[in-house]
């Protein structure tokens, strides 16, 4: 068995227990972060079925992913990283989720560019929930005015999105993008990476992100 699948089975046991011991019924879904990393480290994880994978950068989406989405039309991929405005065409046309939409400039463009193929991208508003300057993200205070304009030109907006700061406890910062979830009605939660995915369950996450515990760290 390869060491990715190895890690991963590792990973989804952890999850299950997790839930057992807090008696949450929902089991999210692990996007396996497979940016900077070569097909080779990622066809194993596909091979053994799984099929939720996140990028951050579009080139080298289209660049690795073309392929093998037209192989596999189960496969899921994720942006996870900042969208410019100008990739959003070709971001539309691989990607399936969109997890870092931060502003109605970012959202029009979507929604143009996925109207003209006529797809549905299941869209993520990114909360700067540490209010961190260098962050990209929307300030939690406009996130209303945000998710009412998505839904107003159509986009499939299904839950909020955060990274939160390094270096501090997430605790309070899961808890609060969990309200918030709640509060506009949203059923899916983007939140947890390697390093605080079995806090984030606690906190209704249904897409951890994780990389560097199935893949190793990046070179």
């Amino acid at each position: 068995m390869h060491n990715t699948v190895k890690n991963l089975l590792d990973i989804e046991n952890k999850i299950k227990n997790t839930r057992n011991s807090l008696n949450i019924e929902n089991s999210p879904k692990v996007i396996a972060v497979s940016k900077t990393f070569k097909i080779d480290k990622i066809s194993p994880l596909i091979e053994h079925g799984h099929i939720d994978f996140g990028e951050n950068k579009v080139q080298e989406a289209v660049e690795k992913w073309t392929e093998i989405k037209n192989k596999n039309s189960q496969i899921n991929l994720h942006m996870i990283g900042k969208l410019q405005t100008n990739k959003v065409k070709f971001a539309v046309q691989i990607f399936d989720y969109i997890h870092s939409v931060d502003s109605e400039k970012l959202a029009k463009k979507i929604a143009d560019e996925q109207n003209k193929i006529n797809k549905n991208i299941k869209i993520f508003l990114q909360v700067n929930i540490g209010d961190e300057s260098q962050k990209s993200g929307i300030n939690k205070n406009d996130l209303i005015q945000l998710a009412s304009y998505c839904k107003k030109i159509g986009l499939n907006l299904i839950g909020l999105m955060c990274i939160p700061p390094i270096n501090i406890d997430p605790e309070r910062y899961f808890q609060e993008m969990d309200k918030l979830n709640k509060d506009l009605g949203f059923n899916e939660l983007s939140m947890g990476m390697s390093s605080d995915f079995l806090l984030a369950i606690k906190y209704s996450s249904t897409y951890l992100r994780i990389g560097s515990s199935i893949f190793g760290s990046r070179s």
